[in-house]
Formats: structure tokens, C-alpha cells, sequence
């Protein structure tokens, strides 16, 4: 919880600031607005977020279940780059906020100021080294600092508190000048809705929530799919981690609202994006707000740490196994590293504002929690649940509504997105070209009767394999294959041969399983497979065949008509094409022995 929670209870270094600069004297009002939708809205849709997608994807798993083949791969990379904007963004803006209060400390060397970049940056370095270090490190120093702001933050507020209790003036002036100024109960509640996007950074920790949940221990006879035990600790984490956060954003919202001068929550202002640190300097003295300032700097810059977290969840879940990044992808050093690059180059490109990037944070986290509810709803909708699908339907009208609120008023968001996005499929493809020829096959089975196929059917140590297209399957078509095969390639007209026909699977898919089967089919005898790519599995299957009975495998193809271009691209996006010659690749990429690797004969 503490590991989300930087993420989610850091906002309040800013989010009280936030309230009152956009809502003014209705702050409370808003943030009891933003405080109901967080428990009614949010928090429902991410508990159920968490029981269906137990292994930390969050919603880009659900929804990557509803669309099939590579339009499904396309709306997950665009998501992916909204979640890298979420991520990354909250890496970078944390640590220049953090930046920020240390540069405003009263006692902060006055040659910081104007180094911004340059803090920035370091504290970015460092949270990179404690990454490389280990994670078990970082989510130790996550429980400590996040229980001690959390501490710090309620003796603020409950000083606050007890001088209002004392001195209700404050509370009589702000009831006359929202009464004056607004004087329509409905209005209020008009002009809360109106402004509640700009206070939606008040729900950032919900997807982290859910990102983090491959930390949470399994429950006694939990299975990988089904961890019972790791969903309840999620749901648990969630409630916990919302009905903290609420308490706080009310308690806070209503002192700095009353306590601190409107003017100071303007730009230049010494309460701008530090209202709580404001009341704590000038009710605690400078000494409780340097120590509340060190609390705030340590939990903003390691608010990155959650954000990075869910970044290794992200990925190598994702994009190794969509053939979309190369294989070391899926270790957490080398990825720490590219990450904390991407982070560095923000930072300068940015120049550490607060401001410039705000935009793309709010951005990052709505699309997100909008497509949550979105997933949710057409979940409930298909388990029959109607009021859950009613009740989620209108959640995802909140956030659409909210999203598209946000990106109208601060278009740079959706811009900045728009590169992440970009980068990713760009990326993204370049990988899945470089990796084609992979032998793309987790693992490969032959079944008895294929064995018992390959056995029977082999001579002098090698066993000869037509490839055929299983669409026609009549028995003039398998004549015509072995006789094209005898007189392109000089087959013996004794030798004993076997068919091989691979159907593609999910083409978009970059590697799976395959099963191989043996069967007769007008008195011929054939292997049969189910794969994502054609080439691939004929190459993984002959190296099988080798390793596990010892014979040699011969494949013979016809060349495949057509412009070779134009069957290259229809192996790299529908795993079929010019079969032949991408065997022979794959095969070669695989096996570097000539003498070892499987024959490939084309006529």
C-alpha cells in the first residue's frame, strides 16, 4: 500500500493548492465531490479491476481480451503510451515538485535557485540506484517514508484544526464570502462539477494500486490463476489506501481553504503548490516545516518509485511477449536503465517545470481510469449483472467526461501522450521486424502418433517432410503435392514421406506453445500444428523432430507466387507468405551448425 501510495498520498503536496486555486471558497465543496467520486466511482471500478486482472496489467488486460488479433495489439500499445505518459510523467513532475520545495526551503542555499534541471536530474539518478540496488530496498523505504508523512501531514492539519476550534473567525468570513458569492445551492454544486477535472489528480493511485498487486503473497492453495489470496490483499490495499486518502483531502481542503490568504495560492504565491507545507511554517514554526518540507521532498521524489514499478510490471508483460521489444526487456536492470534515460531526457526537454507537465500527468491518469470503467462495464454487461452494468456505465460517463473536459481545457496533454504513443508503436514494430525470424515457439510436443509418424516413416537417419497448405485436403490435392514434390526436387520414388500443415492461430501473436498431432488422411500420413507463424513452426517442429528421435528432417516446399515484398509483410503481420526461404532464416538464426540444421529443398 505504501509503495502505491507514494504515487497516491503524494498529491497532497499539491492537490490542496490545486482545489483552491481552481474552485477558490468552494475548495471543500469540489473535494468532497472529488472525495465521493474517489469511493463511490474509482474505488468499485478498480476492486473489480483487481479480481479480474490479478497479475498487475490492470485494465489493458481486460480490454486487450475484447478486441482479437492486431487491432487488440494496437489499442493496448495505445494504451501502454498513455500509461507510460501516467508513469514516466509522474516520475519526472514528482521529482521537479520535490525540486521545487527544495529550492522554496527557508533555509535552502540561495545558489540553488536556477538549478532546477540540475536537482531534478540527480534526484532522478538516485532513484535509479535504488532500483539497481533491489526492490525489496525500495518498498522498505516506501513503508517508512510514507508513514512518516502521513504522520507529519495529520499534525498539520489537526493544529489547523484546533485553532479553528479555537478561533472560528476564519470559518465566519469564508461562510459570508461563499454566501455572497454564491448564493444558490445549485450553482455551487454546478460550478464543482465544473471544475472537478482540474482536481482529478486527486485519483493518480488507483492504477499503481492494481500495478503493484504481483507484491502482494498468494493466500494458502492460491494457483496463478487463481489468487484468491493476492486479490482480497488487493481490494483490501484499495479501501485502506482510498478511505486514507479521502480523510485527508477533506481535512486538508478545509484548512488551507480558511486558514491561508486567497492570494497566495496564486502563481508566485508562497502557498502555490505547497499549501500544507504553508500552514506548516506558519503555525509550526520553520524548523516542523523544514522537517515537514524534508518529509514532502523524500515522498514527491519517491513517488517515482511507484510510478517505476508499474513500468516493470507493464512492459515485460507486454511487449517481449507481443514480440514488440527484445528479450532482456524482460529483466528488470537493463529496463531500470532505459527508463531512467527516457526520464532524464524529459526532464531537460521540460526543463523540470511543474506546470508544462501537469497537463500530461492528468492526461495519462484519466484516459486510464476511463478505460478501467469502460472494461469493467462491458464486463458486468456480459456476466448478465445489470445494475453493476448500469452503475459502471455511469462511472465511465464521469470519467469520459472528465477526460475530455481536461483535454479540451489543456490540449498539451494529449500532445505530449500523442509522442509516447507514437514512440511505442514505432518502436514497437522496428522490434517486431528485427525479431521475425526468432524461432518463435515457447515450447513444441509431438504426441504419440506423431512420434510413431516420424519413426516409421524415416530411412538412412532422415525423414522427408512435404509442407501443405491445409485448406484443400481433398486426396487429388495430396497427389498433386507428392507428385509436384518428386519432380521438382528428384524425391525417390520409394522413399516414404510425410505431410506437414501448420494452421495460424492468432497471427498478431508472436510465439506460442505448439501442439503437434499425428493423423492419416487418405492413407497419407501427416503432422498438423497450430501456430501464430507458418515458417517459424515448420523450423521449430524440424528441430524437435531432430533433438527427440534422432533423424534428420528434409522439408520440401514449392515457391510461393507472387511479389517477395509483399510476402515478406504478409509473414510479419499474418505469419504466412514466402514460406520456403524463411524457413531456411529461421532455421539458420537457430541452429549455426550446417551439419546439424535441418535440409530445406525448394523447387
Amino acid at each position: 500500500m505504501c509503495l502505491s501510495g507514494l504515487d497516491y498520498f503524494s498529491t497532497l503536496g499539491y492537490q490542496p493548492a490545486i482545489a483552491a486555486l481552481a474552485a477558490g471558497a468552494l475548495a471543500p465543496l469540489a473535494t468532497l465531490l472529488l472525495v465521493a467520486v474517489t469511493l463511490c466511482a474509482a474505488l468499485p471500478v478498480y476492486r473489480r479491476v483487481a479480481n479480474e486482472s490479478p497479475h498487475g496489467q490492470g485494465s489493458i488486460s481486460m480490454l486487450e481480451r475484447l478486441l482479437p488479433h492486431w487491432k487488440g495489439k494496437l489499442f493496448v500499445l495505445v494504451l501502454l503510451g498513455f500509461a507510460a505518459t501516467d508513469f514516466m510523467i509522474t516520475i519526472t513532475l514528482s521529482s521537479a515538485d520535490a525540486t521545487a520545495h527544495i529550492i522554496e526551503n527557508p533555509f535552502a542555499p540561495s545558489w540553488f535557485h536556477g538549478q532546477q534541471v540540475t536537482i531534478t536530474l540527480v534526484l532522478i539518478l538516485l532513484l535509479g540506484a535504488l532500483f539497481l540496488r533491489g526492490f525489496h530496498e525500495v518498498i522498505g523505504l516506501a513503508v517508512g517514508l510514507v508513514a512518516t508523512y502521513l504522520l507529519l501531514n495529520l499534525v498539520v492539519i489537526a493544529v489547523a484544526v484546533a485553532s479553528l476550534v479555537n478561533n472560528p473567525a476564519p470559518v465566519d468570513h469564508w461562510w459570508l464570502n461563499l454566501t455572497a458569492t454564491h448564493s444558490n445551492p445549485w450553482m455551487m454544486i454546478a460550478i464543482a462539477l465544473i471544475v472537478f477535472p482540474k482536481l482529478a489528480l486527486g485519483l493518480s493511485g488507483f492504477e499503481t494500486g492494481v500495478a503493484v498487486m504481483p507484491q502482494i503473497r498468494n493466500g494458502a492453495g492460491d494457483t496463478e490463476a487463481n489468487p484468491r489470496g493476492r486479490v482480497a490483499g488487493a481490494r483490501k490495499l484499495l479501501l485502506t489506501a482510498a478511505l486514507t486518502m479521502s480523510v485527508f483531502l477533506v481535512f486538508s481542503s478545509v484548512v488551507t481553504t480558511l486558514l491561508i490568504p486567497a492570494p497566495e495560492f496564486q502563481p508566485g504565491g508562497e502557498a502555490n503548490g505547497r499549501a500544507l507545507s504553508f500552514l506548516a511554517h506558519s503555525m509550526l514554526g520553520d524548523g516542523f516545516g523544514s522537517i515537514y518540507d524534508l518529509s514532502t521532498i523524500l515522498v514527491l521524489w519517491f513517488a517515482g518509485a511507484s510510478a517505476l514499478a508499474g513500468m516493470l510490471n507493464l512492459i515485460p508483460r507486454y511487449l517481449p511477449r507481443f514480440g514488440m521489444a527484445p528479450e532482456w526487456a524482460r529483466a528488470i536492470r537493463p529496463l531500470v536503465l532505459v527508463l531512467i534515460a527516457i526520464a532524464v531526457a524529459i526532464t531537460i526537454l521540460f526543463e523540470a517545470s511543474v506546470d508544462a507537465q501537469g497537463a500530461a500527468y492528468a492526461t495519462g491518469v484519466l484516459v486510464l481510469m476511463a478505460s478501467a470503467a469502460v472494461a469493467v462495464t462491458i464486463s458486468a454487461k456480459r456476466q448478465g449483472q445489470r445494475w453493476r452494468t448500469i452503475g459502471f456505465g455511469i462511472t465511465s460517463v464521469i470519467f469520459i467526461y472528465t477526460t475530455g473536459a481536461n483535454v479540451v481545457e489543456r490540449p498539451d496533454g494529449i500532445r505530449i501522450a500523442g509522442f509516447f504513443i507514437a514512440g511505442i508503436i514505432v518502436v514497437s514494430l522496428v522490434s517486431r521486424f528485427r525479431r521475425s525470424t526468432e524461432l518463435r515457439a515457447t515450447s513444441v510436443t509431438l504426441d504419440e502418433e506423431a512420434v510413431r509418424i516420424i519413426e516409421t516413416s524415416s530411412r538412412d537417419s532422415m525423414v522427408r517432410i512435404i509442407a501443405h497448405e491445409p485448406v484443400r485436403l481433398s486426396a487429388a490435392r495430396y497427389r498433386h503435392k507428392l507428385a509436384h514434390a518428386r519432380m521438382a526436387s528428384h524425391l525417390p520414388e520409394d522413399a516414404p514421406v510425410v505431410f506437414i500443415e501448420i494452421k495460424v492461430s492468432d497471427f498478431s501473436d508472436f510465439a506460442q506453445d505448439i501442439s503437434v498431432s499425428g493423423t492419416t488422411r487418405h492413407g497419407y500420413k501427416i503432422l498438423q500444428a497450430e501456430a501464430p507463424s507458418v515458417p517459424t513452426a515448420i523450423a521449430a517442429i524440424c528441430l524437435e523432430i531432430r533433438d527427440k528421435t534422432g533423424v534428420m528432417p528434409h522439408i520440401y516446399f514449392r515457391w510461393t507466387e507472387g511479389n517477395p515484398v509483399r510476402n515478406l509483410l504478409r509473414f510479419i503481420f499474418l505469419g504466412q507468405g514466402e514460406i520456403a526461404p524463411l524457413t531456411r532464416e529461421v532455421l539458420r538464426e537457430a541452429e549455426p551448425a550446417i551439419s546439424k540444421r535441418p535440409w530445406v529443398h525448394v523447387g
